[in-house]
């Protein structure tokens, strides 16, 4: 079933706060292998002119892929999410994401695409601070995956 092209446009409410800490920074440095100092060392990031430590770019995935959840969720839309594989990501900083942020994320849909049987959607996630100041924006792409003939379509 195609996924509703009304829902180009559609934002949802914005998420409860996140907020950022240290040890959620160091353990995602950690994890994706790399340790800069100013991702793990408070006084490093303040020689870079940080407050405080600063997280990893692509550490903001996790706080706005779960805001997509909201997409991916709303029944209204159709998404099949047992077939959904992530088929692009990209970010837009105005500032590093710090620890100490407490961030909100506003999820809009970009794109809704049919394409070679697949189902694609775009979702812009807008970063805030607690201050309503922009930290980032990040796009995610998400593949519903078409069914095969083994799955009864030809």
């Amino acid at each position: 079933m195609a996924l509703d092209q009304s829902f180009v446009g559609r934002s949802y409410p914005p998420t409860e706060p996140y907020e950022v800490g240290r040890e959620k920074i160091r353990e995602f440095a950690e994890a994706v292998g790399d340790m800069n100092p100013a991702y793990i060392d408070p006084e490093a990031a303040k020689a870079l002119g940080h407050p405080d430590v600063i997280a990893p770019p692509t550490f903001v995935f996790s706080i706005t892929f779960k805001a997509a959840g909201q997409v991916i969720e709303d029944p209204q839309l159709g998404l099949d999410y047992s077939r959904v594989v992530h088929g692009d990501q990209k970010f837009a900083y105005t500032r590093p994401v710090r620890a100490g942020d407490r961030l909100s994320v506003t999820s809009t849909i970009e794109a809704v695409k049919s394409m070679a049987g697949n189902e694609i959607v775009d979702i812009r996630g807008e970063v805030h601070d607690e201050a309503g100041e922009h930290v980032v924006t990040a796009w995610t792409k998400l593949v519903a995956r078409g069914a095969g003939p083994e799955e009864g379509q030809a």
